[in-house]
């Protein structure tokens, strides 16, 4: 007989008491998922999976251990409970480990509410195939496009439940629905690449495959001819499709975790100015449709709205309850897990405050400088901050793009950079970051 992750969790749990654990909590992951990709008008690859993964965590005082393992039989989790409480016997005092009290744990939810699974019939693999080869056919269908290195579609289900000796139980489903295409243009040492992708909870939302591999294509032509710009101190502007990185690397400096090391450029910053005043960064985990929200985090903890930015300011840090005990703080129900490990900070959709300009108008407005499209690479500095990326995309003069570049990379510190961000209106809203162009004036560029 088939369980559900719901009675596997608590099947844990009884488990982990039968072995001597003082308390624990046990997380289930159960999804299927098939995918199919394409070459050259035909099926060059075809998956399905299905699986079930579990995580318990045990804990005796403040000492704890976790398992995983991906067999769900009554023995192996009678062993499992057995290998953490032993291991757990062996483990360092942790003076900051533990479950949350049951004060703190989410009560009631909507799970309707979120929208995060489709209930329309799973799609065949003739019809993933078919989208496949319809983007891949858009992309090749334009001048230019040599190649098309991958054209897939894909389609998942996800359940999660968490329980814990606390009190806690609770789980939720999603499903998700994409298609994407890499194009190639040009030939030998002159080739180009660049993509076009789309993922939704509902298959009704996704975009159609011709747009995604027309738009492929289209990109991966318009980069022929790529040169190395001039060295020098120009404005950059980064494309809506890449800015979301800076603010990704403004939330792992506000991190709890990384706070609590001592280990963040932003660690004296509370309180205090990040971003224009006329900016605000807003985490929101109940939109729906959206991959990242969540009624409750991996601690049992409700999920909230809240300003991780406020009008320019920083209001606070990301965190779980371990990083919070840390700090001598409370936690910000931001706690995710895997199977494999403890809770760790983490952030879920977050929104920057959108500009009145369109990126046509940040461009014209730029002068002289770099428009990034695509980055490889990181050297970020956590304590200092100091960033440097490789970058490609186009020069721009006079306000208008003139040429495809690439090889080059542009530098500056992020605690400066960040203050001076002007934010276009083009971030896409069903994104999880909603992040739209930004332009940066006066950063290091190195090219020729």
């Amino acid at each position: 007989m088939t369980r559900t992750p719901e009675e596997i969790s608590h099947n844990l749990l009884d488990a982990a008491r039968k072995a001597g654990a003082e308390a624990a909590d046990a997380i289930v992951l159960d999804g299927s998922s098939v995918s199919v990709e394409v070459r050259g008008g035909a099926l060059e690859h075809a998956e399905r999976s299905e699986g079930t993964d579990l995580g318990l965590r045990v804990f005796l005082g403040k000492r704890q251990a976790i398992v995983s393992s991906s067999d769900s039989r009554p023995e192996t989790l009678t062993a499992m409970a057995q290998r953490a409480v032993a291991m757990a016997n062996e483990a360092p005092e942790d003076p900051f480990t533990g479950l949350a009290t049951p004060d703190q744990l989410a009560k009631d939810w909507d799970i309707a509410a979120l929208e995060q699974f489709d209930p329309t019939p799973e799609p065949s693999a003739d019809t993933l195939l078919q989208d496949a080869l319809a983007a891949e056919a858009a992309a090749f269908a334009i001048e230019g496009v040599s190649q098309v290195s991958d054209a897939a579609a894909a389609y998942g289900t996800h359940r999660v439940h968490l329980a814990a000796t606390n009190g806690f139980s609770g789980g939720y489903s999603r499903s998700s629905r994409s298609t994407s295409c890499v194009a190639i243009s040009g030939q030998g040492t002159g080739m180009e690449r660049d993509y076009d992708g789309d993922s939704r909870t509902f298959q009704s939302d996704l975009r159609s495959p011709d747009e995604i591999g027309r738009s492929a294509g289209e990109r991966a032509v318009a980069l022929i001819g790529a040169q190395k710009p001039a060295t020098g101190t120009f404005p950059v502007l980064f494309d809506e499709r890449i800015s979301s990185s800076l603010i990704g690397h403004l939330l792992a400096a506000s991190n709890g975790a990384a706070i609590a090391r001592g280990a963040s450029w932003l660690k004296d910053n509370l309180g205090e100015q990040v971003l224009p005043e006329h900016l605000s960064l807003i985490e929101d985990p109940h939109r729906p449709r959206i991959s990242g929200s969540r009624p409750f985090d991996a601690e049992g903890l409700p999920t909230q709205r809240r300003a991780v930015v406020e009008n320019g300011v920083l209001t606070g840090w990301t965190l779980d309850l371990a990083s919070a005990r840390k700090l001598g703080m409370a936690s910000t129900g931001n706690a995710a897990r895997g199977v494999s490990g403890p809770p760790s900070p983490s952030n879920w959709n977050l929104s920057l405050t959108q500009g009145t300009h369109s990126r046509d108008d940040l461009l014209r407005d730029m002068g002289t400088g770099l428009l990034v499209t695509s980055m490889i690479g990181s050297t970020i500095n956590p304590n200092t901050g100091d960033y440097s990326r490789g970058a490609s995309g186009f020069w721009v003069e006079n306000g208008e793009i003139t040429h495809p570049v690439n090889e080059c990379t542009i530098a500056g510190n992020l605690r400066d950079m960040l203050k001076r961000i002007i934010p276009a209106n083009d971030a896409r809203t069903y994104l999880s970051r909603v992040v739209p162009s930004i332009l940066i004036e006066g950063m290091t560029l190195a090219g020729t």
